[in-house]
């Protein structure tokens, strides 16, 4: 059991940004705050047969990665807020970790090796977040409104006055926004503010959803277009689930990113999933369409394919690109951006369950030469599953793509489908590596290429 007054020396520090430590009986000790090389004393909270779990307390030899946080929120205090977890690492340490954390799960959930690792994808560490959940409470008690991510470890919001991973217009826009809901009839029945920003060339475009459990009073409607015209940010309501989304009036301009070096834009609903991070979001597109190494009289498969992120960049230099996503509505809007952006000829989009894909379902698409991978935290394990029985009973006039680019949001569900491409599917793994898309948390991005063997 590890004293509070015993000096723990830390080795290193695992995904969850926690110091690993082994205290004077050899029993791990994982340290809320500590980082590798750092002496430290902790206070436990948790303690198991294998390991124990506390807190840093005290310190008397620092990292040379230790840097001052950014947010005045971040810390270990109670009431801190939960949204990062490693404002007290150097960023290029961040990346380092996320790598490691995505090279130890190929290896050890699925004895994958890639051959060579890629240089990571990087980017701004601050004001990147272009999207976000906020949540609203109203207390009481204290005469309040709390507006943002909830505290660590905690159901409870914390109590934020800025955030600096969001756009600087939106971080100085919360006290403002909480001064406005308290001012509301309804303050104890709106539970959630969603952020979208989209991009214009005279500047971003801001656009807030409302989420609100009752009928919104005439007056609130109006102090929320006042606040709108003030702020100069667009209002959408959402009475409902996602599909009962609508604007509060019709003023200002659509919501829109741009993946400029295709000359494309891309709008979208604020409720729609787009990447949180667009600078780095443009730099994986390009990184992606790389590594697929397209040519003019190819055909591409883009499987959760989206509004088209990836579908209509690669339908700018192949012959054709089908693109597949679970959601009709998406399918429809990934059309209009299609249509939009002249490309139309070249795309066709289809709506289907990609959780649920038999092998013969799978031939049924026909042959393509390339696969775009881009599925949400659970994976392509249908698809890869698929492939693999294909390899083991082929099918007469079908033949497997020569190269499938992954791009993951879960380290996990990767090295699974991995797994299943490598030793199952006929595929190497040619290369892999992360995408920085949240600085600052424990969110790890990653890519991997597969080529047949």
């Amino acid at each position: 059991m590890t004293a509070n007054e015993e000096w723990l020396k830390v080795e290193s520090i695992d995904i969850e940004a926690q110091g690993v430590a082994r205290n004077s009986e050899g029993k791990v000790v994982f340290i809320e705050g500590a980082l590798p090389g750092e002496e430290v004393q902790v206070q436990v909270g948790r303690r198991k047969n294998q390991w124990e779990q506390g807190t840093l307390t005290a310190l008397r030899r620092e990292s040379p990665l230790r840097t001052r946080p950014g947010c005045p929120h971040f810390g270990l205090h109670a009431g801190a807020c939960g949204g990062c977890k490693m404002q007290h690492l150097e960023p290029s340490a961040q990346v380092a970790i996320k790598q490691r954390a995505l090279e130890d799960g190929l290896q050890h959930l699925s004895k994958v090796r890639p051959e060579r690792m890629l240089r990571p994808i990087e980017g701004p560490t601050w004001g990147y977040r272009y999207r976000a959940r906020l949540s609203v409470r109203h207390v009481a008690k204290k005469g309040t409104v709390l507006i943002g991510f909830h505290e660590r470890k905690s159901r409870y919001v914390a109590d934020m006055s800025v955030c600096p991973v969001l756009p600087a217009k939106v971080s100085a826009m919360l006290l403002p926004l909480r001064a406005l809901i308290g001012a509301m009839d309804q303050r104890d029945r709106l539970p959630q503010i969603e952020l979208a920003v989209g991009e214009r060339d005279e500047g971003p475009v801001i656009a807030l959803v409302l989420r609100h459990l009752e009928p919104l009073s005439a007056g609130d409607r109006d102090r929320l277009a006042a606040f709108g015209a003030e702020h100069g940010v667009q209002w959408w309501l959402q009475p409902k689930g996602p599909d009962s989304v609508h604007r509060l009036d019709d003023a200002g301009p659509e919501l829109a990113y741009s993946l400029p070096e295709y000359g494309l834009l891309m709008p979208f609903k604020p409720t729609d999933f787009t990447q949180v991070n667009h600078h780095i979001n443009r730099v994986l597109v390009h990184r992606s369409l790389g590594l697929l190494d397209l040519r003019p009289d190819e055909r591409v498969i883009d499987w959760f394919c989206g509004l088209g992120n990836f579908t209509l960049p690669i339908a700018t230099q192949v012959r054709e690109v089908l693109g597949i996503e679970g959601s009709e509505a998406l399918v429809q809007r990934s059309r209009e951006n299609a249509e939009r952006n002249g490309l139309a000829a070249r795309t066709r989009f289809e709506a289907r369950n990609l959780f649920e894909l038999s092998a013969d379902e799978l031939v049924g698409y026909g042959q393509a030469d390339k696969w775009l991978v881009d599925p949400p935290r659970e994976g392509a394990f249908a698809l890869a599953k698929a492939l693999a029985e294909l390899h083991e009973a082929p099918r007469e006039g079908w033949t497997p793509p020569r190269r499938i680019v992954y791009v993951s949001c879960n380290p996990a569900t990767l090295a699974r489908d991995a797994g299943l491409l490598v030793h199952q599917a006929g595929y190497r793994c040619s290369a892999a590596g992360v995408v920085n898309m949240f600085p600052h948390t424990a969110h790890v991005e990653s890519m991997a290429v597969f080529d047949r063997a």
